[in-house]
């Protein structure tokens, strides 16, 4: 996997090649003091002018009932103001609203899938500038993006391209997980297709496989192959119940990519393409092979996780200051209340 190749998969790299075949979007350029706000630790939350202000995370809208907390390495304790972005604020708000007033975000080449924990409704859906930002804050798919989205290319020893972030905003969409597809090309011929959500088993995937590769054979064949910039890549889609086949995605053909229930070797090789005329296709085949998602290992935030293993000792020691001083208030207000 080249840099290049990266470069390419951009979204707004292929958005306007394949336009009529997938969800209709809108790109942001994304400015500089918010790329340095979503790499901030300090703040998690923006506030601002979006129908849903928030406050930021030393600011609690019932103070008097419970205390604001922020750590910190030392005994002072200071209240962070969250920044403001008025003018960016103003066009997403215009753009999501354009959208139908919800949508499904991401940066130039993730979306924040990692992060959905963190959302009111465990879902990517957002109709806010807070929304979005919450998801990307909490995100290692977007920190990614943003820091080393090169890491894993072979050829690093050639200067990294100049990336021009951006925000992409898709129309919401109710995409039945059952219904998404991964594909995978090599040299423009499709030789893997892969259930997305292989975690699950879906009935009607292994009672349509059929008509399902024939579907996304076509679509491929009239569509994408000998269209992209690159022979080897990846995409995503989406096949609904209509039969009718979206794009959804492109990814780099090269282990930042999920393979899915395929190897990276079996890939590569050219293993999977000799074994058979048209393209392998894989499924979880019964409810058996059902598997936790890969994605609920982000689910424990990193403060918490680093209280439990010690690994910040500052943060232990405010938390257990925190900790005996409730328990101290905790015992006055029983005395207090113990019948006399």
């Amino acid at each position: 996997m080249k840099k290049e190749q990266v470069v390419n998969c951009q979204f707004s790299v292929w958005y306007p090649i394949f336009k009529k075949h997938t969800i209709k979007s809108l790109i942001l350029p994304l400015p500089q003091n918010v790329i340095d706000y979503l790499l901030d630790d300090g703040t998690l939350v923006v506030s601002g002018s979006d129908h849903n202000t928030q406050q930021t995370q030393t600011n609690n809208n019932d103070s008097d009932a419970e205390e604001d907390i922020q750590w910190s390495d030392d005994e002072t304790t200071t209240t962070v103001t969250a920044p403001e972005f008025p003018e960016f604020t103003s066009k997403v708000l215009e753009a999501i609203n354009s959208l139908g007033g919800r949508i499904f975000p991401k940066l130039n080449w993730s979306a924040p899938r990692d992060a959905n924990w963190i959302a009111l409704n465990s879902s990517l859906q957002c109709d806010s500038l807070s929304d979005i930002f919450l998801l990307f804050k909490s995100s290692d798919f977007i920190t990614h993006d943003l820091t080393q989205p090169f890491r894993q290319c072979s050829d690093q020893d050639s200067p990294d391209p100049v990336i021009n972030y951006e925000l992409v905003l898709r129309k919401w969409s109710e995409l039945i997980p059952g219904g998404e597809f991964r594909c995978f090309v090599k040299e423009n011929k499709l030789i893997a297709i892969c259930q997305r959500d292989y975690t699950q088993y879906y009935q009607h995937v292994f009672k349509q496989e059929e008509q399902t590769c024939q579907a996304i054979q076509e679509f491929f064949s009239q569509h994408i192959q000998y269209n992209f910039l690159d022979e080897d890549f990846v995409f995503d889609i989406y096949r609904d119940s209509q039969g009718r086949v979206w794009l959804i995605d492109l990814n780099p053909f090269g282990e930042v990519t999920d393979s899915l229930l395929f190897s990276w070797e079996e890939l590569t090789s050219g293993e999977v393409a000799n074994q058979q005329e048209g393209p392998a296709f894989r499924h979880t085949t019964s409810e058996v092979t059902v598997q936790p998602s890969p994605c609920l290992s982000y689910r424990i935030p990193r403060d918490f996780l680093e209280l439990s293993t010690g690994e910040d000792a500052y943060k232990l020691i405010d938390f257990l200051k925190l900790k005996k001083s409730q328990q101290e208030e905790l015992e006055v207000e029983e005395e207090e209340n113990a019948p006399q």
